[in-house]
């Protein structure tokens, strides 16, 4: 009976979380500006209206240079903290991995206020960059999280035998270590891109002049006329989404295999 009780909870649950996700193709289909049932027929009319939609053009192309950026330098730092956090013992190791793991339980409205006192006070303008400055600060923590997974399953003794071979550390990293967790490094890269591509309030907050896409989509709604266009465009991203959580898994899994470890869960 219990068990019966939880897996209901789980898909109402389920239902509730997931749902609207599976109603924006629905509506981005509908022949009508009206959002609501019963639906009016079938239509592209607004995947084509998103299309020729040029300041679409523009957010998006601010967006693909913040989430690429964000991802190279986040998925660099957290190779850097994974990598010492699973080879090396130093004095507060624990206080400095629980500094960078922080951004996961602050609130996004917090981290997002306070980033933006402190540049305004220090002088900084709001930029692109600043956007970039804030969601790497945000996706660091998954990036380690992944990479120390990817590290914590290597065989030691590969580095041990590199080293009596005559290696140095920077060789036996290079030939050894970073092939068998280039698997977690690309799967850190995809879930970082795919993080700062659906980020909206740090690069509400921050982007000053510039437009992100999640921030202009949010500007859209306030125009009748334009939501099923932004319902249109958040189908496609839904769908990009999914695409690169999957192949980030993939990687993962592959990386773990790869390596011989074991799996204790993942994004899928």
């Amino acid at each position: 009976m219990k068990g019966r009780g939880l897996r209901t909870y789980a898909i109402g649950y389920l239902i509730f979380l997931y749902a609207p996700i599976f109603l924006l193709p629905l509506f981005a289909f509908n022949d009508s500006k009206i959002i609501a049932f019963p639906l009016s027929g079938f239509t592209t009319i607004w995947f084509s209206e998103m299309w020729n939609d040029a300041q679409m053009w523009n957010a998006l192309r601010n967006s693909l240079t913040i989430s690429t950026s964000t991802a190279v330098l986040a998925t660099i730092f957290g190779t850097l903290a994974a990598r010492a956090s699973t080879r090396f013992e130093f004095r507060g190791k624990a206080g400095a991995l629980g500094l960078i793991m922080l951004p996961l339980v602050l609130p996004e409205m917090i981290v997002s206020m306070s980033l933006l006192v402190v540049l305004l006070a220090i002088g900084v303008p709001l930029s692109i960059l600043t956007v970039i400055l804030g969601h790497v600060l945000i996706c660091t923590p998954f990036s380690v999280a992944i990479l120390t997974s990817a590290f914590q399953s290597l065989d030691k003794s590969l580095e041990e035998a590199a080293y009596d071979l005559g290696e140095t550390p920077f060789s036996t990293f290079r030939l050894i270590i970073l092939p068998l967790v280039m698997p977690g490094i690309i799967s850190s890269l995809l879930i970082c891109f795919t993080i700062s591509l659906d980020e909206f309030i740090i690069a509400y907050f921050l982007a000053g002049a510039d437009t992100v896409l999640s921030s202009y989509i949010y500007s859209q709604f306030r125009f009748p006329a334009r939501v099923p266009a932004m319902l249109a465009l958040g189908t496609i991203l839904v769908l990009v989404s999914v695409v690169l959580l999957t192949i980030a898994e993939y990687f993962r899994r592959r990386g773990i295999a790869k390596t011989g470890g074991k799996d204790t869960g993942g994004f899928l």
